[in-house]
């Protein structure tokens, strides 16, 4: 704490601060790694660095001069506009810098090394030309085109967009190994992951080029949706982070879909879509139902590195996106505008958000009322609708019934006078009949409904229970429900397996259609799961192996989305359906399931993979990646199932992949499911030609975490030499994998993976408590495990709860799991 007593009004104040960056291991403040300097300040690292006033509400103006020896690091960098570089004696030099913005400490950078430079020059909407710029370690500087590629793209995408023009004279993107998170949108200087930046066909795959335009677009859109407007406080964070994940998710999906002819860009936007829908699945969703639960506006924290969760970020880009819907595209823009023009330069809150929104939403429609839309920023817990049909063959009416509930969840548990109020869910609904054909709805007569889309039409579901009577209704319907996931919650509807293989088949709407595959092959893995439980013999339902055989054999559809179409539900996503959890049992029917459709259709996962293999030179295009992503799970069905021709292909697709993805497609399976004497040696042979490149042994230790058959095998891998905790990247790749993904060996009945995971804990806690943090985070659910797996996961947080000195970060995250 710092007093100033003075009568002056106006003086300046100097601060000289001294510190270690060379001993920085939690990466936060300023930090060595390799030999460059580099700064992390979102959210409390400049307090590290120096004496502030550290918070995102306090604005400034900064001129920065560095000061360097020239040899080890001819390049200083720092936000904004470069004034001047000059020479100095004692081979020293220096570089001055001045941000015109004001802006907060937290978006604050430094970076001082010696780095390759990829650059080009980009011309505005308004006709200024600005420099594009990727920093990144001496010898990848070709690794970095498709990144400034990207760069370029979103700066053109966001112009046409938004209407939202690159404010600066120039806008550097710098790689670094050693990081926390994917990447900081620092003003004008972006620090970047490496992961997140440096690729070429032969050692990134199809994912990592996605999540690289992605990431870049991300942080680039920030520069509006963040800086020019920031947070008034933490509590606001997903003012700009949901805002710039809605934004980003939208630059994917229009990139997809691309010089795409309508029915492929239809295609393109639902692939992206899906994905969407399951990275929000699989994360957020379970932290909804776990101990860490909170509104997308928490209303307090202990550490604010635990509030950058996937509620923050994916669940506040989906609230984003249901204004989206309910305003359109054109009424949205419209709200952005407003947003703009009332908060440019300033630090603000969601409500600011909300309001510049409902201002255009009540000017489209007077006689409704926005207000039940700010629950969503209040109120944690996923919401359930459950949907109940009344279908009158002689009037011709079809009566829809939608009712919402959502229990008290995390924190508000603590609070037994709080009742939760009811969501505004607008919920998209589609009727379709027998042979697939749409049902034309006429709303003239309705209220509350929205607009229709695509023979669909969004319901907005205000109260705890509404109905909607729908005439003309010649034939019994087929419902298709909460088309393009049009908010987040889960659905309640009775479909009997025929309606939904009815669905899986025929749905015009491509999220709808994989939905209801995904529902169906749930339903089935859920049920074997009981079966495997109890020791009964199992066999396959066969309406599944019907259905996965039609949509194998529809050539219609585009290989990506058919990709999606075939994939069976991730156990993440299984783990929530399931009470309680038993979760070898639930791998066991997995596996029977994947292996059965392998199997039986092994002619046709053939056909598919040879119609889809191509050989040639490398595009990340939708069409070709979508086709790569065809034809390796098909490698991957087969290989699971013990297809000797399978197994056959793998080993040639290996040897003569010319790509990552193809490289990967190979080994994955056969490290899984091949038996050793195969799958070693190309493992050790992928780890002899990589050993390398860090970001590319990443991906090994990964696949040998997912495959490792016991524990042991997981403690050699942290014995070599390549393997550090110190790395981020490193210790995700290896020990969040292998917690995360690999059920088989982590859920072991001895639970003695979980007092693993209570060892590493506590060790990174040490290095890194931000990173400990997120790792601790695992054990969220604990208490919905069956026995013996609880009793041995409450005994392996509290060795955690108990260990002396855990840092603020991980005590709140045990803490609130165990309840103390």
């Amino acid at each position: 704490m710092l007093f100033i007593n003075t009568p002056l009004t106006k003086f300046k104040l100097t601060i000289v601060s001294i510190c270690n960056p060379s001993a920085n291991s939690t990466l936060m403040g300023l930090y060595v790694s390799g030999k460059s300097f580099f700064t992390q300040c979102e959210a409390e690292g400049f307090r590290r660095i120096t004496f502030f006033p550290d918070r995102p509400d306090v604005m400034s103006e900064y001129f920065v001069t560095l000061n360097a020896d020239k040899t080890r690091f001819p390049m200083l960098l720092s936000n904004g506009n470069l004034l001047e570089q000059k020479d100095l004696e004692n081979n020293r030099h220096e570089a001055k810098w001045h941000d015109p913005f004001k802006k907060p400490c937290y978006l604050f950078a430094l970076v001082a090394g010696d780095f390759d430079v990829r650059e080009k020059t980009s011309t505005t909407r308004s006709g200024r030309e600005v420099l594009l710029q990727v920093y990144s370690d001496k010898g990848s500087g070709e690794q970095t085109l498709w990144a400034l590629d990207s760069l370029e793209r979103a700066m053109f995408w966001d112009e046409k967009r938004f209407g939202l023009e690159l404010d600066l004279n120039r806008f550097m993107i710098v790689v670094v190994r050693d990081f926390n998170m994917g990447a900081m949108e620092n003003k004008g200087l972006n620090i970047f992951n490496a992961s997140y930046v440096l690729a070429d066909p032969e050692t990134a795959t199809d994912t990592n080029y996605t999540g690289i335009e992605a990431v870049v677009g991300h942080e680039y859109f920030h520069n509006w949706t963040g800086n020019r407007v920031t947070c008034r406080d933490w509590f606001q964070l997903s003012l700009k982070e949901g805002l710039t994940v809605f934004r980003d998710q939208e630059f994917t999906a229009d990139m997809m879909a691309r010089n795409l002819p309508e029915q492929a860009a239809l295609s393109a936007r639902a692939v992206k879509r899906i994905d969407d829908v399951t990275r929000l699945r699989t994360a957020q969703f379970p932290e909804d139902a776990g101990p860490m639960a909170h509104p997308i506006r928490p209303d307090s924290y202990q550490e604010i590195g635990n509030f950058y969760t996937s509620t923050v970020y994916e669940k506040g880009a989906e609230i984003i996106r249901m204004q989206h819907t309910l305003l359109g595209e054109q009424g949205f823009r419209t709200g952005m505008d407003e947003y703009f023009r009332r908060h440019d330069g300033q630090a603000v809150t969601c409500d600011d958000f909300v309001n510049a929104m409902e201002s255009i939403y009540t000017k489209q429609y007077p006689q409704k009322d926005f207000a039940v839309f700010r629950h969503w920023y209040s109120q944690a817990g996923t919401p359930r609708v459950k949907v109940e049909i009344i279908y009158d063959e002689v009037k011709q009416t079809c009566a829809v019934t939608l009712t919402q509930s959502c229990e008290k969840v995390g924190v508000e548990k603590l609070h037994p006078e709080l009742e939760k109020k009811p969501f505004f869910i607008p919920f998209h609904i589609g009727m379709i009949d027998a042979e697939g054909n749409s049902i034309a709805l006429d709303v003239s007569s309705l209220e509350n409904v929205t607009t229709t889309i695509n023979d669909g039409v969004i319901l907005e579901l205000k109260e705890p229970s509404q109905t909607w009577i729908f005439q003309r209704i010649s034939r019994r319907p087929f419902l298709s429900l909460l088309r393009d996931f049009s908010a987040p919650v889960y659905v309640d509807y009775d479909y009997s397996i025929e309606e939904l293989a009815i669905l899986c088949a025929h749905d015009k709407n491509p999220f709808a259609r994989w939905e209801a595959a995904q529902e169906l092959s749930s339903r089935e893995i859920l049920r074997l799961c009981q079966v495997f439980e109890h020791d009964e013999p199992a066999s396959l339902n066969p309406i599944i192996l019907d259905v996965w055989k039609h949509n194998l054999t529809d050539r219609s559809l585009d290989s990506g989305y058919r990709a999606w179409l075939l994939t069976l539900p991730a156990e993440k996503i299984l783990f929530e359906k399931l009470s309680p959890i038993t979760p070898l049992s639930l791998y066991q029917a997995r596996e029977f399931v994947r292996q059965t459709l392998g199997s039986a259709h092994e002619k046709l996962w053939l056909e598919t993979y040879q119609q889809n293999h191509h050989q040639g030179e490398y595009s990340p295009d939708p069409i070709s990646a979508g086709q790569r992503s065809l034809k390796n799970l098909a490698l991957a069905y087969l290989i699971s199932s013990q297809s000797k021709q399978g197994i056959k292909l793998a080993l040639q697709q290996y040897q003569s992949a010319q790509n990552m993805t193809d490289r990967m497609g190979a080994l994955s399976p056969l490290l899984n499911y091949a038996p050793r004497e195969i799958s070693q040696p190309l493992s050790q042979d992928f780890n002899q030609r990589f050993q390398d490149n860090p970001l590319v042994m990443d991906k090994w230790f990964t696949l040998e975490a997912l495959a490792a058959k016991d524990l042991q095998q997981i403690n050699g891998l942290m014995q070599t030499p390549l393997f550090t905790l110190r790395n981020p990247n490193r210790a995700r790749a290896l020990l969040f994998q292998f917690c995360i993904n690999n059920t088989l060996v982590f859920h072991a009945k001895d639970g003695s993976a979980y007092q693993f995971w209570a060892d590493k804990v506590c060790e990174l806690d040490r290095l890194n408590p931000e990173v400990a943090a997120r790792f601790a985070r695992i054990m969220d659910n604990w208490q919905r495990y069956a026995s013996p797996n609880k009793e041995f996961m409450q005994k392996a947080l509290q060795t955690v709860a108990q260990y002396p000195k855990l840092s603020k970060n991980t005590t709140e995250i045990v803490s609130k799991a165990l309840n103390i």
